[in-house]
């Protein structure tokens, strides 16, 4: 009996004809099925999609070029703003770094800009927009005769000089507006009422109310205010109050923008406060000065020692003859008094330094109708 080998030649023999490796690999070159498989998958690549012989996709290969084609325009975008970021960093490396800021730029910077800032008004200056509207100039009406009789007082003396006692007269050369029915320039006046200059004065009322000093309306038969506008009016005393030396006179017609001036309670005035008085020195004006209040409660004997003027407020702005009865302001243009009178012990009519005003209180009394 003849036996079989133990080992067979033939590498099928005995082996399950399932897991027979000699049969050609799906997708192989001898495999029918697989040549079919290409055929269709070169009919499908166009489709996009690259398949096996059992449909499935054929690895990520197919995949990622599917995500690519569904978002082109995304990956465009990201691509570009990463190329600009990388040239903004180049750029930040190449670039030469600014200059430190030191504290000599700032103080130039900033001494740059207070030059070139607008001025701004001083407190003097809108102290005198407020109140220059209020303030008038109070003079007398003179007659032919006495006008005639003012014009021979003020010839020229021996030397040839006006006599420097007389009062300047009313002309546009000391800026003041020429009375009505005066000449401008060097004409000689028609034959008409002239004018002469006395002091100041403050509307304190809508009804034109003024205050001004006793002295300066004193034995004057006709009185007329110059208000701010130019315009002119006569007006007549209504009040006196001999112990300040204050009168009240009233304009009988009144411009049509007439403003009363704002007044201010001294009761809140110290030493040292700004204050300026308006008005109208040797018929010159309106003219302002300035100064401190440097004293409060006050007392002033006249020259001939008459009169004793009480509680009155002391300043040192400038205050000359003409400047009487005018206002004396704070910064913010409220009348705190009436100037009044000046101290010279040389008995000179001229300005040392020492200048009295009557608080507004006691001069508003005169009026009879104090807000205080």
């Amino acid at each position: 009996m003849k036996r079989s080998p133990l080992y067979s030649r033939d590498p099928g023999r005995g082996v399950d004809p399932r897991l027979r490796s000699d049969e050609p690999a799906a997708g192989s070159p001898g495999d029918p099925a697989a040549g079919a498989g290409a055929g269709a998958g070169g009919e499908a690549g166009e489709g996009g999609e690259e398949r096996g012989g059992g449909g499935r996709p054929r690895g990520w290969r197919g995949s990622a070029g599917r995500l690519a084609a569904r978002n082109e325009r995304t990956v465009l975008l990201a691509s570009g703003a990463g190329i600009m970021l990388a040239l903004v960093l180049l750029l930040g490396v190449f670039r030469s770094p600014a200059a430190p800021l030191t504290q000599r730029d700032i103080d130039m910077a900033v001494l740059h800009t207070l030059e070139n800032l607008p001025a701004s008004p001083s407190a003097e200056s809108l102290a005198y927009q407020v109140i220059r509207p209020s303030v008038v100039r109070v003079q007398e009406m003179l007659s032919d005769e006495e006008a005639d009789e003012d014009l021979d007082e003020e010839a020229p003396d021996a030397d040839g000089r006006a006599d420097p006692r007389q009062e300047p007269p009313t002309d546009p050369g000391l800026g003041i507006p020429p009375a009505e029915g005066v000449e401008n320039g060097n004409g000689a006046p028609p034959p008409a009422a002239r004018t002469r200059g006395l002091g100041t004065g403050v509307v304190v009322e809508e009804n034109g109310t003024i205050l001004t000093n006793l002295h300066v309306v004193l034995g004057v038969e006709r009185i007329e205010v110059v208000f701010a506008d130019g315009s002119r009016s006569p007006a007549e005393i209504i009040g006196i109050e001999p112990d300040m030396d204050l009168a009240v006179i009233r304009a009988t017609v009144l411009p049509d923008d007439l403003v009363p001036a704002t007044l201010r309670s001294t009761r809140d005035l110290h030493l040292g406060d700004r204050v300026m008085a308006v008005g109208y020195p040797f018929g010159i004006g309106p003219s302002l000065s300035s100064g401190v209040v440097s004293g409060l409660g006050r007392e002033f004997r006249s020259p001939e020692g008459e009169s004793v003027l009480t509680n009155l407020i002391q300043f040192d702005a400038a205050a000359n003859p003409g400047n009487s009865g005018g206002p004396l302001v704070t910064e913010d243009g409220f009348v705190v008094g009436i100037v009044t009178a000046i101290l010279n012990p040389n008995n000179q009519r001229s300005f040392v330094g020492i200048a009295f005003a009557v608080p507004i209180e006691s001069a508003m009394r005169a009026v009879g109708n104090s807000p205080f």
